[in-house]
């Protein structure tokens, strides 16, 4: 803002404020409604654009007026009741001067803050307003994200001294520098001045004289105090000129710096040349002239004239004439005559929404007129409000629907007069023709108000003194006299007082309106039948969303009995929901809740079922109905109660009957009552339970089952086979199952029946722990089928069939001696043993068996003999020598005979060999001799056995054993010592008993020779580290132990150490190392393929080193 001047305060102009609009201190109109002269009314783009602003302020500042020199306050207020800080307000003028810079003595910006209602208040103090102070002003608040904006005007009146009169001069400034519209007028000059009187007269101010003149630092002063507005172009031109003022030879006299004529005017330019006889030419902006009617070129003497006839604009340019080489230049400044203002503005009073023109007539037809309100200038803007009609000397302003703020002094100005009238717009009396009614309407229904009043006038829509802005959901229409309030689809927030304040009047339009909704249960969110399922033992809190306005009562009820606000039943009220709470659900908390809302428009009600669902009941002990080897088959009932949900499966348990520990069988639920466990331990006791599962979780277990055993049936019999028939029997025979299992074999039974028929008879009706047995009582001739069963805790096997028919008749079979291989030999027992023979013979009918030894019946006595239909026995409890010999077997039937001979050696321990005697004695040597022993034990002699004893000590020393001569040699014996020797006998059982000694002793006499012992040197075993066995390149599995081993041998004793890829290993926890006999042990923990490399085994001793490498390569598996 310019520094204004002082002048004394004069008292401020106001007009009455608008129906509840606060006003600034000093002055104010129409709160909104005053535009920016020459502005014209917003757009409604602008209008739109201030709706979705946020709105902070509470109170806008008002345009308002001010006489010059007087003070003038604008004031903005800001809620802080949402704003955690101080919100940032700037004050402009026009639409980029920030007010803040220009704070001083005639600005002054105050803000502050009341604590007890929260509102920041921010002033601007205008002091001694001065004419240029006029304007258009805005102020701009703004918080984070949020921003609001306020325009308003100033407007400053002439005080009572007369206005300072016009520099009509002003109006010639330039407005390019050079261009070809260099020259025309700018009348800015002119829009400082409100009132124009009859122009004195003042001297002539040459401005070129005075720019040549003046110091450059004073060229923005001459320019501002003359209203030179092309100074630039101006300076070039003088620039020129002062380049050109040099003493010149071809001109004694030259042009002047610049001619300045009047449009339709005549100029003279004259130069007086030093030499006559030069040629001379003039040139125009470049372009020489010639002679015409506008150009005449005149002589005197040595003067040289030009005149330019009948100026006009196209005539200012720059002209030099040039004589020679030489040239003079000046400037041809040519100006419009003053248009004259010659049938003036005059006043003229409206009503609001009238149109209105305002008119005048100048001196010239099209001339440039400028139209100010208030001192500012209106343009002929398509979008402004204002529109300017010309029509040849008749200018017309007009205004077609003329608005309160429209009320100001408009006046017209021209280069030579300007006229003013004041417009006065005044409101008609206002009158409602049809009032806003109350209004009672169902939520979602429409909300639509109407009213009309006598003028066509705006005005705005309040709700509870809250402005309302129109929106996608609020309607604002406005059509002539009627005002019309719409919400298609009415909410509970749109219930309150509303009022319709027309603008510029102070009346306002009140109503009521009162948003009724019948209540109403929302259970979307329930499943069916509005069913609500809770686990028992949690807390449900089952939340009913409900609406209704006013806020409907509800009542929750369980049959006859309602439900209070406290207990573990209990229900909760909100004003848009209803909560049933129960802590704690038990079963018998199911069962119909009843909901009941109630409010002046209506009532609604619902039962809601609450399901409270547990695990179910444990279901009764299982039954084992079957047994097999390591399985069995399980049953057992549903449990009573599911507990509210159902049974999607069971859990199945067992464990021994012994133990404590039961174990899971089946990881997925069991959709049935039977189950069959298995991978049992056959012979061990068991017990089963089960568990039952539903939604909700696994119920407790049930019990135990009766304790059973896993017991399985044995493998059928074996080798079934007749053993003999009869004419009236059958005698079978087998061997019993291959499996017989931990429930071991109770028994047997024969079955048969008869061919050609499919009824089997058991024959022993008990069972028969033997694997024979005669099937007796049946028909001669006839043919019969044969199985046998065998029978323990867990049941029959599969049975064992004979391969075909038997035929019921006895036949004859000749007697056959089967002689085991064993006793096809020699029979060899030592004596005091049991001999045993068992030989079997087959032969029908009833073979019989007959026995001799060595030609002579047995001795029964010393030998039994025991004989069966199929076998025949030989036994003898202790063997003598005396059992030896062969003996025959004999078997007949009827006449038919076999035989067989048994040879039984029994043998026994040698007697000792007869004399034994001492032969020779030489050197260290004594050679023996004996005779075989008279008594062999009844077995060959497999060798002798010689010992030696000292004299002295008499402690026999074994010398030879198992020699096979009867004479033997002795070496080494001492000499000096005599010596005793015995001979033992051996056969199969052993040594003899005794031995035989010799008589005589046997001395080893000393020879009369020294014996002079050999010298022998100490051996070296002395060497240096050899590796006998070498490292082997080797491969190890990742996370699993490797060893290196190699063997070294050296003495001294080597020092062993171990290097990984030349490195020394030491201390390192990872390796372990041994040396054991020479052996030595690399153990590497847990490798991994870091621990892969080369490995070295050094082996140092005091003679020398040596070394030896493998290579390990850990490999690692993929899991």
């Amino acid at each position: 803002m310019p520094e204004p001047t002082k002048k004394d305060e004069t008292e401020n102009e106001s007009a009455p404020p608008p129906p509840e609009q606060t006003t600034p201190q000093e002055g104010g109109n129409d709160k909104g409604k005053v535009w920016s002269l020459g502005e014209g009314a917003p757009e409604e783009s602008e209008k739109r654009d201030d709706s979705q602003r946020s709105t902070l302020f509470v109170e806008k500042p008002q345009s308002g007026t001010v006489s010059v020199g007087g003070n003038i306050t604008f004031i903005a207020k800001v809620e802080a009741k949402d704003l955690l800080r101080k919100p940032n307000v700037k004050w402009f003028k026009g639409k980029w001067m920030d007010l803040a810079s220009k704070a001083g003595k005639h600005l002054q910006l105050k803000e502050s803050f009341e604590r007890h209602t929260k509102i920041h208040t921010f002033e601007m103090h205008i002091i001694k307003a001065k004419e240029n102070y006029a304007g258009n002003y805005r102020c701009e608040v703004s918080y984070k994200d949020k921003f609001d904006s306020c325009s308003f005007d100033l407007e400053v009146t002439e005080s009572s001294q007369a206005a300072q009169s016009i520099d009509i001069r002003s109006a010639f400034k330039r407005s390019g520098e050079g261009q070809e519209d260099a020259g025309e007028l700018d009348f800015s000059g002119l829009l400082k001045r409100r009132e124009v009187k009859q122009q004195e007269e003042e001297p002539e101010v040459d401005v070129w004289d005075l720019l040549k003149n003046a110091n450059p630092s004073e060229y923005e002063k001459i320019a501002f105090q003359y209203g030179i507005t092309d100074l630039r172009g101006m300076l070039k031109r003088l620039k020129r000129m002062r380049r050109e003022v040099k003493k010149s030879a071809a001109f004694a006299k030259g042009l002047d710096p610049a001619y300045q004529v009047d449009k339709g005017g005549k100029v003279r330019f004259m130069v007086e040349l030093a030499d006559p006889t030069v040629e001379l030419k003039w040139y125009k902006n470049g372009q020489e002239i010639r002679p015409s009617a506008k150009y005449i070129f005149e002589h005197k003497g040595n003067q040289r004239i030009l005149f330019i006839n009948n100026c006009s604009m196209t005539d200012d340019a720059r002209y030099y004439v040039t004589a020679g080489d030489e040239k003079c230049s000046t400037e041809l400044f040519v100006r419009d005559p003053p248009i004259l203002v010659t049938k003036g503005l005059e006043d003229t009073s409206t009503y609001v929404g009238e149109r209105v023109e305002l008119s005048c007539e100048v001196s010239e037809d099209d001339a440039n007129v400028k139209w100010f309100r208030n001192g500012v200038e209106l343009t002929n803007d398509p979008k402004s409000r204002y529109r300017i009609k010309v029509e040849g000397k008749k200018h017309t302003l007009i205004i077609e629907e003329a608005a309160k703020n429209d009320t100001a002094t408009y006046s017209v100005m021209t280069t030579g007069g300007q006229s003013e009238a004041k417009l006065a717009v005044d409101l008609r009396p206002l009158k409602i023709s049809l009032a806003l009614e109350d209004q009672t309407v169902r939520l979602g229904q429409e909300i639509h108000l109407k009213c009309e009043i006598s003028e066509n006038v705006e005005g705005k829509w309040y709700k509870n003194g809250q402005l309302i802005e129109a929106s996608d959901r609020v309607k604002l229409y406005h059509k002539g006299r009627i005002h019309r309030f719409v919400i298609p689809a009415s909410a509970v927030d749109d219930e309150g007082e509303y009022m319709f304040v027309p603008d510029a009047y102070n009346i306002n339009i009140p109503c009521k309106v009162h948003i009724v909704d019948p209540p109403k249960l929302h259970l979307d969110g329930l499943g069916e039948n509005n069913t609500v399922t809770v686990v028992a033992g949690n807390k449900l809190r089952l939340e009913i969303p409900i609406t209704g306005e006013p806020t409907p009562k509800v009542v929750w009820s369980r049959g006859d009995k309602g439900i209070t606000d406290s207990g573990r039943i209990r229900a909760e009220t909100y004003p848009d929901s209803s909560c049933l709470v129960i802590d704690t659900a038990e079963r018998e908390d199911s069962g119909p809740f009843r909901i009941t809302l109630k409010n002046e428009a209506g009532e609604d009600t619902a039962l809601i079922n609450i399901k409270v669902v547990d695990v179910p009941d444990p279901p009764q002990a299982p039954n084992v109905t079957e047994v097999g080897e390591d399985w069995c088959i399980m049953t057992w009932e549903p449990p009573a109660n599911d507990g509210g949900s159902p049974i999607l499966g069971y859990f199945i348990e067992r464990k021994k009957k012994q133990s404590s520990r039961w174990m899971r069988l089946n990881f997925e639920l069991c959709k049935e009552t039977t189950f069959e466990p298995k991978k049992m331990i056959e012979g061990v006791a068991y017990e089963v339970r089960v568990f039952a599962v539903n939604a909700i979780g696994m119920s407790k277990p049930s019990m135990p089952s009766k304790s059973f055993v896993p017991l399985a049936v044995t493998s059928p019999p074996t080798l079934l086979a007749v053993d003999g028939v009869t004419d009236t029997s059958v005698t079978m025979k087998w061997r019993p199952p291959d499996q017989i299992g931990a429930a071991g074999l109770d028994g047997y039974v024969v079955e048969y029946c008869f061919e050609g028929t499919d009824e089997w008879i058991v024959a022993n009706p008990e069972l028969t722990d033997k694997t024979k047995f005669t099937i007796n009582g049946l028909p001669t001739g006839s043919k019969i089928l044969v199985r046998v069963k065998a029978v323990n805790a867990a049941g029959e096997s599969e049975p064992k069939y004979h391969p075909g028919p038997i035929l019921v008749k006895e036949v004859i079979e000749p007697p056959k001696i089967r002689l085991p291989r064993h006793l096809k030999q020699t029979y060899t027992r030592r004596v005091g043993e049991t001999v045993n023979l068992v030989i079997p013979f087959q032969g029908k009918p009833r073979a019989k068996v007959s026995w001799q030894k060595n030609g002579s019946p047995i001795d029964k006595n010393e030998i039994n003999i025991r004989n069966t239909e199929n076998d025949t026995i030989i036994f003898i409890r202790k063997a003598e020598r005396g059992h030896s010999g062969e003996y025959d077997m004999k078997v007949e039937v009827e006449n038919l005979v076999d035989k067989a001979t048994i040879d039984i050696q029994i043998v026994d321990r040698p007697g000792p060999p007869e004399i034994v005697t001492i032969e020779d004695v030489w050197g260290e040597n004594v050679n023996l001799s004996w005779k075989p022993p008279k008594d062999d034990g009844n077995a060959a002699i497999t060798g002798y056995t010689i010992q030696k004893a000292d004299k002295k000590s008499m402690e026999w020393f074994t010398v030879i054993e198992h020699y096979h001569r009867t004479s033997a040699t002795i070496n080494e014996l001492i000499i000096g010592n005599e010596y005793y020797f015995r001979v033992f006998a051996e056969n199969m059982c052993g040594l003899s008993e005794d031995a035989t000694m010799t008589k005589e002793s046997a001395l080893i006499a000393k020879d009369g020779k020294v014996y002079k012992y050999p010298v022998y040197d100490d051996f070296d075993f002395s060497e240096r580290p050899l590796f006998t066995q070498p490292l082997v390149n080797t491969f190890a599995i990742a996370g699993y132990n490797a060893t290196l081993n190699c063997s070294v041998r050296g003495n001294p004793k080597p020092k062993i150490t171990w290097l990984k890829n030349k490195v020394l290993i030491m201390n390192d926890p990872r390796y372990r190392m041994f040396s054991n006999q020479g052996v030595c042990t690399l153990e590497i923990r847990k490798p991994s393929p870091y621990d892969g490399g080369t490995y070295t085994c050094r082996a140092v001793n005091e003679l020398g080193e040596a070394e030896v490498d493998c290579k390990l390569e850990v490999k690692v598996i993929a899991q």
